[in-house]
């Protein structure tokens, strides 16, 4: 292990809770973990997107003034690094890094006026940090392809904190979350942005309607404004589904759930999903609710597609079926759903998988690890 005490972190981020999200939970875990091991200070933004064009001058500010006192800078999302590329210019003997996720990549190819802007400035400043910490693989081989080189890239997975995660619930608690008797139904949770590339609509109209009755779908995630730039939203398309399909009695759609009824879904639910569709212009960089979902003892079954390939080990801590086969889909939901002791037997399996390799106290030494490499080269 390499003596971090002797390193010193500045970490910044754009996104950090109390607004709950994907990345935000990323950045906190993270930043928290990084803090437990060596000296990290946070800078973060708490009031969301909206208040972004207050903090980002408050962070070039104050930022500015506190890089001297650390060893290295490390940005949440690739979204900052032009402000890293900005002080490296003043700070050329610092070192800069950047988690990188899908969408810091693939939103370079949007056809729109901020895809075209994010692609002439984002990109090359992406080039000019020390390294780039990418969440997924198939995100390392995304950035090579745009033209990053593959020196400077390297995969580090996201983790995931146990003891928040993890909860004593009962199907009880499940009841009063979904407010309705749910002896003798199955129940399979899918969680995540309500966008396209999630598959939840997909899962809707392909597999849903070749399910027993007793089967319940219950999507839960974040709503996404119309004015967010990045992937759009998909929950009226799911909404239309359900219509279209007559399936109010099966399907459940639950946005902006608080997080604490989220981990009872995580904790009780019979089966988690992650089915993911290829989308262009949108990918998933590694699927963190499959690993969350894989620490609370739920059997997961994932697309092999994209980032879920890093967070799903096929036999260990889930199952990897084809993206887009419905028959796949449907028989292996059914093998599942149908053997309750397969089901506890392969949770515990996969919660011990997700605790010895996904925990942040694991992944903030790696971290650490690739740190202090730059730092002595």
């Amino acid at each position: 292990m390499i003596n971090d005490k002797k390193i010193k972190i500045l970490f910044i981020s754009r996104a950090y809770p109390p607004v709950m999200g994907g990345i935000e939970m990323q950045n906190f875990g993270i930043g928290k973990a990084l803090s437990e091991i060596t000296e990290t200070k946070i800078i973060a933004n708490l009031k969301g997107k909206k208040n972004l064009p207050f903090f980002l001058p408050y962070l070039l500010i104050k930022g500015f003034f506190a890089i001297p006192n650390y060893d290295a800078v490390i940005f949440g999302d690739g979204v900052l690094s032009p402000i890293g590329a900005f002080w490296k210019i003043f700070f050329p003997k610092k070192k800069f890094v950047s988690i990188i996720h899908g969408l810091d990549i693939t939103f370079a190819y949007k056809k729109s006026i901020l895809g075209k802007i994010y692609r002439a400035i984002n990109i090359p400043c992406h080039k000019k940090l020390d390294k780039l910490i990418m969440v997924g693989n198939e995100t390392v081989e995304q950035a090579i392809a745009i033209g990053i080189p593959k020196e400077k890239c390297v995969f580090i997975p996201n983790g995931v904190d146990l003891k928040e995660i993890q909860g004593n619930y009962t199907r009880e608690y499940l009841e009063k979350v979904l407010g309705f008797d749910i002896n003798g139904k199955k129940i399979i949770f899918r969680g995540g942005r309500f966008t396209k590339h999630k598959g939840v609509e997909w899962f809707i109209r392909n597999v849903m309607t070749k399910l027993p009755n007793n089967y319940f779908l219950v999507a839960a995630g974040g709503g996404i404004s119309k004015k967010t730039a990045g992937d759009e939203n998909n929950l009226p398309n799911c909404e239309k589904a359900i219509k279209d399909l007559e399936l109010q009695d099966r399907v459940r759609l639950m946005v902006n759930l608080e997080r604490e009824k989220i981990k009872i879904l995580f904790n009780t639910a019979d089966l988690y999903i992650s089915p993911n569709i290829k989308v262009s212009g949108s990918m998933e960089g590694f699927g963190i609710t499959a690993i969350e979902a894989g620490a609370c003892g739920r059997v997961v079954l994932a697309s092999e597609l994209e980032g879920l390939k890093d967070a799903i080990k096929d036999g260990e801590n889930g199952f990897l079926l084809p993206s887009g086969d419905a028959q796949a889909w449907e028989e292996k939901v059914k093998a599942v759903l149908s053997d309750d002791s397969f089901r506890q037997d392969f949770g515990e399996k996969a919660k011990k998988f997700v605790e010895d390799n996904y925990s942040w106290e694991k992944i903030s030494q790696r971290y650490l690890e690739e740190i202090s490499k730059i730092i002595t080269n």
